[in-house]
This record gives C-alpha cells, structure tokens and sequence, in this order.
C-alpha cells in the first residue's frame, strides 16, 4: 500500500507542478519520475526489512540476503533508468520481468502470513493478495503506459484500428 501511495502522491504533485511552472502536464516525465521515486522508496526496504524478505523466498534459493540486497540495488539502478528517455524502455522491459518473477515470492508469503517488515509470521496472509496481485498489474499497465508504448508499434495500441 505505502508504495502505491509514493507513486501516486509523487505523480500527482509533480503533475501540478509541471502544470504550473510550464503550463502542461507532462505526463511522461511525471509518471516516469514518480516510478524513479517509488522504486527508490521500495529498495530501502530491502535494506531495512532484510531479515523479512529473505523469509518471503523459498528455501532452494541461497543467499537470500544477498539476493534482497542484489533487488534493492536493481530497483535503484531502475530508478535511474526510468528518469533518461533513452534507457526507459530498457528500463521498462527489466522492470516487467521483475515484477512477474517477484510474485510467486510476494503469493508464498502471503500464504506463510510472513510480514515483511517484521519478519514474524503474523502477516495478513491470503486476503492480501486481494490488494497485492492487482496493484501489480496496475504497475505493469502504468509501466507500459508511461515507459514502454512509445516504443511499441501503434496498431497495438492506437484507436484507429
């Protein structure tokens, strides 16, 4: 939920902002930036809730900490990426796989009731995923939207076809 809000709240003042000091909204940059400003919000908690993520993955995966230090370090890199126009598909693409590869991790700990934040097993367990599940699919459609369909071929997306 906090993420969701960052993005949101950051969106939504860069908007104003943007609309204020140069008279448009600039929708690209603004979704981009509040992304950047997410994920960068999103990997300090791979450094202050290490011990609980790591219990999110399953036990055939070594080096758990190291793999949420490796993640939070992705997040900032894709931070990056998505505030210069010409890594942002990249930037798009890497952000998609990791988002479809971090789900199963995100539904077995829902399952397990693990809290993250705490790392004890007093999580909110299945009802969780009612919210988890579609705000990554909102994140998936905001990425596209915002970093990918400029370089993706219009007929897929244009209202004249």
């Amino acid at each position: 939920m906090k993420p969701l809000i960052v993005l949101l709240g950051f969106f939504a003042a860069a908007s104003v902002v943007f609309k204020l000091t140069s008279g448009s909204w600039h929708t690209t940059v603004t979704g981009n930036f509040a992304l950047s400003i997410m994920l960068l919000f999103t990997a300090i908690g791979h450094v202050k809730y290490t011990y609980g993520m790591s219990m999110m993955l399953p036990g055939l995966i070594p080096f758990k900490k190291a793999v949420i230090y490796l993640t939070g370090i992705l997040e900032i890199a894709l931070a990056a990426g998505f505030l210069f126009p010409q890594y942002r598909l990249l930037a798009g693409i890497v952000f998609v796989i990791f988002l479809i590869l971090a789900l199963p991790a995100n539904i077995r700990s829902a399952f397990l009731r693990i809290n993250y934040e705490t790392g004890a097993r007093d999580g909110r367990g299945p009802a969780y995923l009612w919210f988890r599940v579609p705000m990554q699919l909102f994140l998936l459609l905001w990425v596209f939207y915002f970093s990918i369909r400029d370089h993706f071929p219009k007929c897929f997306y244009s209202e004249d076809n």
